[in-house]
């Protein structure tokens, strides 16, 4: 089976987080990544967080379905043999700070000028322009900038940051989007471009209306904690046997189930139970009479009368929860995948399901460098004491 993205080739030559992920879901659905890093300082996701046996576990996620090189890019031959691979590339992902490619010789100019089709992604914390382009940025400073984290969070407590590359994740996601969005461009033009994506933009986009209520109405938005101002009961609530579960009630019709539910049918002719936003000024009560009524039952049995009343309730999972469930492993979501190093070892599956043409999961991350010597013979045309000359000083 073809994968759909296998006629593409993209250079990852960025580092954690978000220009490399979005490197991974190209590779996962077919496309040839040849991950660059420097020979003496590889990709800092490599020894990211918890690892076994010294070798890094997010490494084996970020890392999947990449052919690894080692190149000096600030050195001139490194630099030339980006520019060789470049010219037989589709796309090439970056994160280096402003300027510094242009500071080697491979700027976008230079590298379309070896190959017109090239689209050329860079991912930096603050864009490419602006007074702050030139400071360090990191998912973190765009979570607190986006608005994010002056939302979250309890009302009478401080901004909460999570704990998680959110901002990364969504702009490797947003990036993705935007590769494939050049690369159906250019079917018309023939030409490649500059896609210059700024991690603190794309949360201010998923946290909604926000920038327009505060134009219009001068309005910022508080934080709830786990509540809405948009519609209640919509919170977590502790069962009998200390689990928790997740209520939402966005749609009225829903909220109407669940107050008929937890036996409270009274509040529902109320007429500050019309809409959302007024249900949610009565929050306090709400939230009292659905939490009284799940901390009398235990988890199983919440959940199956919430679902034989359909209305909306979760589970509140912790990874070992998502391993069990049942609609996970009908969905394959967490699956086993071949390593070098672990034998098989279980991960986050594609993105997405496709009918005709699926992505698949053909190794988790290798080692540094696993690839230099076979892309550098089979795609540029290097003999062994050519490559050997480039190791010994250190080029590779």
């Amino acid at each position: 089976m073809t994968l759909p993205l296998s006629d593409l080739r993209v250079l990852d030559c960025a580092t954690l987080l978000a220009g490399p992920l979005a490197a991974t879901l190209l590779a996962d659905f077919g496309a040839d990544v040849i991950k660059v890093e420097h020979p003496k300082r590889p990709d800092p996701s490599r020894d990211h967080g918890r690892s076994k046996d010294g070798i890094g576990l997010w490494w084996k996620m970020i890392g999947r379905n990449k052919r690894p090189i080692t190149l000096d890019l600030s050195s001139s031959k490194g630099a030339e043999m980006l520019l060789a691979l470049a010219g037989r590339a589709d796309v090439l992902v970056e994160n280096f700070r402003p300027g510094t490619l242009e500071r080697w010789g491979i700027g976008p100019d230079r590298l379309l000028d070896a190959n017109p089709r090239l689209i050329i992604a860079r991912v930096t914390g603050f864009g490419q322009i602006g007074p702050k382009a030139g400071l360090p940025g990191f998912g973190t400073l765009a979570e607190a900038m986006s608005g994010f984290a002056a939302i979250t969070g309890e009302p009478d407590g401080p901004p909460t940051l999570p704990p998680f590359g959110l901002a990364d994740g969504v702009t490797a996601l947003v990036c993705f989007g935007a590769i494939l969005t050049a690369v159906h461009e250019r079917e018309r033009t023939g030409l490649g471009q500059v896609i210059d994506l700024a991690i603190i933009e794309p949360l201010i986009t998923i946290l909604g209306a926000q920038p327009t209520i505060y134009d219009l109405l001068g309005e910022r938005q508080a934080r709830y904690g786990n509540r809405s101002s948009n519609n209640a009961p919509r919170n977590v609530y502790e069962t009998r046997d200390h689990r928790w579960v997740a209520v939402s009630t966005s749609a009225k019709s829903i909220a109407e189930r669940v107050m008929h539910l937890v036996g409270h049918p009274e509040v529902i002719h109320e007429p500050w139970f019309a809409t959302g936003e007024q249900r949610a000024q009565h929050a306090d009560l709400l939230d009292r009479y659905v939490g009284d009524w799940v901390a009398q039952r235990d988890l199983t049995d919440v959940c199956a009368e919430f679902a034989e009343a359909n209305a909306a309730v979760a589970p509140i999972y912790d990874v070992a929860d998502i391993f069990q469930d049942p609609q996970y492993q009908a969905l394959d979501t967490i699956t086993a995948v071949k390593d070098d190093d672990f034998g098989t070892l279980r991960m986050q599956n594609v993105l997405f399901r496709m009918s005709r043409t699926p992505g698949e999961i053909r190794f988790a991350g290798r080692a540094h460098g696993a690839d230099t010597e076979t892309v550098l013979r089979d795609e540029l045309g290097l003999d062994d004491d050519t490559i050997a000359g480039l190791r010994h000083e250190e080029v590779i």
